[in-house]
């Protein structure tokens, strides 16, 4: 890959490891309403999505989801992401690796704001970032391209130029939409559900956030 212009990150996943447990949530959540899910399924089938879209293909899918769910659903998991998520390994030698070499990123995700001020404020990097935008704010969630055109904007590149960093094709899509270069991350190898539905869109995948400045032909780590 060229050197680009700005790298945009997804949340979830790419900066902070908070989809462990807000996946097992969602999968605890949608069995207590009639949706049994394996934690593989709901990966494959959901991941990415904005807790409003996961709960429209579940009660299609069957899960009788009550009145209230998604407020429920959001109350829980801000108390998940309260109670501590640490960042992914490896990610400040990388933010630390772009402001070596000039280069501004942002961050675009299907979170909401209020979740994203509580993961990332626990580690004090929100300010790093040129914006952090959610597509479920600018009411254009993924895989619609809006947050990440609107990231690309904030660092005064034009998405062609830009690095999208994705765990999930969801997100993918939205990058490759927005007409930029896609990297998908996938820490658990290129057999899992997700790392297939990444390779699939012919997004290149790493295992490691420090293969990631070489990756974006800036000086390793």
């Amino acid at each position: 890959m060229t050197r680009p212009d700005a790298v945009l990150f997804d949340c979830d996943g790419i900066v902070v490891d908070s989809e462990g447990p807000t996946l097992a949530l969602f999968v605890e959540e949608l069995a207590l309403h009639g949706l049994p899910l394996t934690l593989e399924a709901f990966e494959a089938d959901y991941l990415g999505q904005t807790v409003e879209m996961v709960a429209r293909q579940a009660t299609a899918a069957g899960a009788r989801l009550p009145d209230g769910w998604v407020a429920h659903f959001y109350s829980r998991m801000n108390e998940v992401m309260l109670a501590g998520v640490p960042l992914i390994p490896g990610l400040l030698g990388v933010l630390d690796a772009l402001d070596a070499a000039g280069i501004p990123f942002a961050m675009g995700s299907n979170g909401s704001l209020a979740k994203m001020k509580i993961s990332l404020g626990q580690h004090g990097i929100e300010a790093r970032f040129r914006a952090v935008l959610s597509g479920q704010a600018l009411g254009r969630p993924k895989p619609a391209p809006d947050v990440y055109i609107a990231a690309a904007a904030a660092c005064g590149a034009a998405p062609e130029r830009c690095a999208v960093i994705e765990d999930s094709a969801q997100g993918a899509r939205a990058g490759l939409a927005a007409g930029a270069r896609v990297l998908g991350y996938a820490p658990h190898g290129a057999e899992t559900a997700t790392a297939r539905s990444l390779a699939a869109l012919g997004v290149p995948l790493f295992a490691r956030m420090e293969q990631l400045p070489d990756l974006l032909g800036i000086t390793a780590l």
